[in-house]
Formats: C-alpha cells, structure tokens, sequence
C-alpha cells in the first residue's frame, strides 16, 4: 500500500518505523527521517503506567531509566523551541552544534543502560526502538528546513482520525474515497492559508470555465491567493 500511495515521488518521507516504509527507504529519490514524538510517547507510555504505583514505592525505586531517557529528549525539543522562528540556515547551523552533542550524549546513554534493562519490557522496547531508528532520527539535523516529529501531519489528519468512525458514509470504498478527496482539499487549503469553505466556493464557481490544465492549475489551493 505504502509504494502504491508514493509511487514516482521524490523527496524527505518522516514517519514513525512501521515496517511499510522499508521498501520506500531502498528508493535513491527519497530520503526516509524518523519522528521522535513516536519515540518519546513510548516512554511517555512507561511513566505513566510507573505513576500508578503507590508514592512511597515510586520513592524507592528511584528515578526511572524512562524518565531519564524523557530528559534527554526534552533537550532536543527545548533546541527546537528557541530555533522555531529562525531562518533555515540559522536551523541547521544550531542543530549541529547544539543538537547533535545532545544526540550523541543520548546515544551513549542509551548503549550502556539498554543492557541493563529486562529484555521484553517497556522500558527497553522503547530504548531499543530509539537504537534501531537511530540514523532516520538524527536525520532532521541534516537540513534546517525538516522538523523534529510529524505532529504537524499528525495534527491536519486527526479531526478525520477522530470522525470516521461516526460517518456512516465513509462504510464503503466508494464513501472512503470521497471522504479522502475531500479532506484533501480542505487541509492542502488550510496548508496554504486559505479559509477551507471560501476555497472550495471558488473553486465551485470556476470550474465549469476551466477548460485548460493552466486554468485547472490556477484552482489549485497553492496558485489561489487568499483574500
């Protein structure tokens, strides 16, 4: 499904470490980063299941190897925080001079503690998948335009995520695609800073006269300056 989909592009493709994208990776036209929002809800995850533990023994045990590794990685998204406004060159230049020592400094943390941790568990699931992603990790720091996670895609799809268990529409392929179609066009609209319905009214009004791939391209969400 995944080659299908990105079938003849070229580019940066981020996304978590789902075994789909394997394939896409191997493509020379295209460059596959890692999302470390995945990476950090794992031990996200271990903490708060640590939370439930009663407070005297919480004490006893310390501070866990998951909130340790959760420093580390607040480290890296503090780096982006300060940086979010800057230029692109600006970007790269504070990544590999702040971000990267950070990287490096998690890495060697993460080989020496991994072996310490029972194999099988949380803890170490979530260690491990940090190790084995480690260079479509690192890779946001190899250019100033890239982000450290996906949480801009994973935000634009999540109002279709949460609905499309209540569209009864959407329970054939017929509905699913329609459903898609649409929501393509509304959040490629809001991507260009346009009001979603204002577009879709444009478009509307135009596309019985748009006889020609230039006036079609002229409608696209991209080509419409917003009013």
């Amino acid at each position: 499904m995944a080659d299908r989909l990105l079938q003849g592009f070229s580019g940066v493709l981020q996304a978590d470490a789902y075994a789909g994208y394997a394939s896409i990776s191997k493509q020379q036209c295209v460059t596959r980063i890692g999302c470390w929002d995945h990476a950090r809800r794992k031990f996200v995850e271990v903490v708060r299941a640590n939370a439930r533990v009663d407070a005297r023994q919480a004490r006893k045990l310390g501070r866990s190897k998951a909130e340790e590794a959760l420093g580390y990685i607040r480290k890296l998204y503090r780096i982006e925080t300060h940086i979010k406004d800057c230029t692109v060159e600006e970007r790269y230049r504070v990544r590999q001079e702040l971000a990267l020592p950070e990287l490096s400094s998690f890495r060697t943390w993460l080989e020496a503690e991994s072996g310490k941790v029972m194999k099988g568990s949380k803890t170490r699931q979530a260690m491990d998948y940090i190790l084995n992603q480690w260079p479509e990790l690192i890779g946001y720091c190899q250019r100033g335009d890239l982000h450290i996670s996906n949480a801009l895609a994973e935000n634009a799809i999540r109002p279709f995520a949460v609905g499309r268990k209540a569209w009864l529409f959407a329970d054939t392929r017929r509905g699913a695609e329609a459903s898609a179609t649409w929501y393509s066009i509304i959040e490629t609209a809001k991507a260009n800073n346009l009001e979603p319905l204002s577009y879709i009214r444009h478009v509307l009004d135009h596309i019985a006269t748009a006889d020609t791939p230039a006036k079609i391209d002229a409608l696209l969400p991209w080509s419409v300056v917003a009013n």
